[in-house]
């Protein structure tokens, strides 16, 4: 199998708000291979299934080699040094993880780039590679409920993981992992791209904490996410410490190295850090204004902001064609819209903190960050929520096509950022807030984001939720607007 199956386009257009997906390189593996590579590994390549080695894969419904089984992580810590002139970046990262059975190998993601060497609790390991799947077989068994460490140093020209069509057309519109701009890179990770510039558990469901020290040469800014815990310059280049102390999906980590120009602020108590390009100035006093607001008002709405600090990265990467949520700055290739920043602002609560535990769950990211839109548009004198929802409904709002294609919580490998999973799925939360009422609507996603704070949901646990907390039988909503095929008969 190419390394590119695994791989659907799951990220927000900056001009449309959504991008449509490439479906050819967004094909699944086989069901046969796909259970066979989560039910072992390969060890020492001799090809032998073991008992003791942790799972090739973490079962995801629709991506079932994404992640690992047999550990869960703990603390990311990654030292990178990058040279834009030539793309190289050379690697260390520091994995401390937890042991859920014996372990007497496990397995990494990682996409290209060259081993050099892997350690375990000090150890040389043994290392096998095929594919993304890098097998580690420790000098001593870990036992069920250990703590270990293990330290791999990497290097070499990242790649950057692109649609079969975009290879075609020379663009980068369907980009991912280590993507080369005009006069730097950004490391972006939705869904499968993290494992092009560090090796990890790069599933949603194993969340973690992380420090990224960045070097580079002098001149350029390395943003990553978190805090900006110190800068020190030596020998013409510049170290960057970025620290998250609130866990992490992998697919929400970035880099983004560039001259940008640096803005400060706050948001309330909250600091405000915000990356701009050169080219892209335009962007830093209405951000400087615009997020503040924007988080003021999300937090009165969905809850307090679950994190420590927020900010944004605006680059210059025309050619990328789409927004992400990377974990408190949302990456924009160009200067965004309102609407796409209230939408990524958003995720910081739906999908970043309150993570789906699979793939298949992705519209209850989606569909808050959409209805975000439509409440901020609301706010901003636009068109009402309702008149928005009946212009979905019928057929007359751009984004509006394709949302009956298939039901929001069921989408195929290949479908997984499809229209469903946005507009339908912002629909399915105006159905909720009419059957609740608003008071009930917002105290009860208020409740959602609280309880489910830094950690992982499912659809299944959104609806015994909803119908815990209303006190109502929403199954007949549920049933027409998340689980129904095509249009239903009345709004």
């Amino acid at each position: 199998m190419t390394d590119t199956l695994l791989r659907p386009s799951v990220r927000h257009a900056p001009a449309v708000r959504r991008r449509a997906p490439r479906r050819a390189a967004a094909r699944a593996l086989p069901a046969v291979a796909a259970l066979a590579l989560v039910a072992s590994c390969t060890v020492g390549g001799g090809g032998t299934a073991r008992a003791d080695a942790g799972a090739a894969g973490a079962g995801d419904p629709l991506f079932p080699r994404l992640g690992n089984g047999g550990y869960d992580v703990r603390h990311y810590g990654l030292t990178l040094d990058y040279e834009p002139d030539g793309n190289h970046l050379d690697g260390t990262a520091v994995i401390t993880a937890r042991a859920t059975q014996e372990l007497g190998a496990f397995n990494l993601d990682l996409k290209g780039l060259d081993v050099r060497a892997v350690r375990v609790d000090g150890r040389e390991a043994r290392t096998d590679r095929e594919g993304t799947e890098l097998t580690v077989t420790p000098a001593r068994r870990i036992g069920k409920g250990r703590t270990f460490e293990t330290v791999v140093t990497y290097g070499g020209t990242p790649e950057e993981i692109t649609d079969e069509e975009d290879e075609e057309e020379e663009e980068h519109e369907g980009a991912e992992g280590w993507v080369e701009t005009d006069d730097g890179a950004v490391g972006l990770g939705q869904p499968t791209g993290s494992m092009a510039w560090f090796p990890g558990n790069h599933h949603p469901s194993d969340k973690a904490a992380y420090d990224i020290q960045v070097t580079v040469p002098a001149g350029y800014t390395a943003v990553a996410n978190g805090e900006l815990k110190g800068e020190r310059t030596k020998g013409g280049r510049k170290s960057f410490s970025w620290h998250s102390a609130e866990p992490m999906a992998s697919y929400l980590a970035s880099v983004a190295v560039s001259p940008f120009k640096v803005t400060t602020t706050r948001a309330g108590d909250l600091p405000v850090y915000l990356a701009t390009h050169p080219k892209q100035a335009a962007a830093a006093p209405r951000l400087k204004k615009l997020v503040p607001e924007a988080l003021a008002w999300a937090t009165a709405l969905f809850g307090p902001y679950p994190f420590s600090s927020a900010g944004a990265v605006v680059d210059h990467n025309p050619t990328l064609g789409y927004a992400l949520e990377t974990q408190t700055k949302p990456y924009f290739g160009s200067d965004p819209d309102e609407l796409v920043v209230v939408h990524e602002l958003a995720h910081q609560w739906f999908g970043n903190s309150v993570t789906p535990r699979t793939w298949r769950d992705m519209w209850l990211n989606e569909g808050f960050a959409q209805y975000a839109e439509w409440l901020w548009e609301e706010k901003r004198g636009g068109r009402s929520v309702q008149r928005i929802f009946d212009d979905y409904y019928d057929g007359k709002d751009a984004q509006s096509e394709g949302i009956w294609a298939y039901p929001p919580a069921d989408p195929a490998p290949e479908t997984v950022s499809d229209p469903p999973v946005y507009g339908r799925g912002a629909m399915v939360l105006h159905k909720l807030r009419q059957a609740v009422g608003d008071e009930k609507f917002f105290a009860t996603v208020r409740a959602w984001t609280a309880e489910h704070r830094h950690g992982n949901a499912d659809t299944a646990e959104f609806v015994r939720f909803w119908e815990r907390k209303s006190g109502k039988d929403l199954d007949g909503l549920f049933d027409v607007w998340l689980r129904g095929k095509g249009r239903p008969a009345t709004r």
